[in-house]
């Protein structure tokens, strides 16, 4: 499913026009992201819960020219799905 497809989902389900619901949308996908700069974590009960981790500079290896490189320190989000989400994906036998 894409962003356009989770808009329409949205406001079929929830009577709302697509424009509403792509606003409403864009809304809480950019406090979630104004959130994770701050450092802080977003949960989402049973859904699961979002965070921003540091991961530390390491060798790794241009595939093209074999010449080892250093790739700097940079932040990465995690994402950790909640019991409830789990349980339902697990039921429907896609894990």
């Amino acid at each position: 499913m894409n962003k356009g497809q989770l808009v329409a989902q949205i406001a079929e389900s929830g009577g709302y026009t697509k424009v509403l619901a792509e606003d409403a949308l864009n809304k809480v996908l950019a406090l979630m992201a104004s959130a994770m700069e701050k450092g802080e974590r977003v949960t989402l009960s049973g859904f699961g819960s979002f965070n921003v981790k540091e991961r530390a500079a390491q060798k790794g290896r241009n595939p093209q020219t074999g010449q080892t490189i250093i790739i700097p320190k940079h932040n990465v989000i995690k994402f950790r799905p909640g019991k409830n989400l789990c349980a339902r994906i697990g039921e429907e036998g896609d894990v």
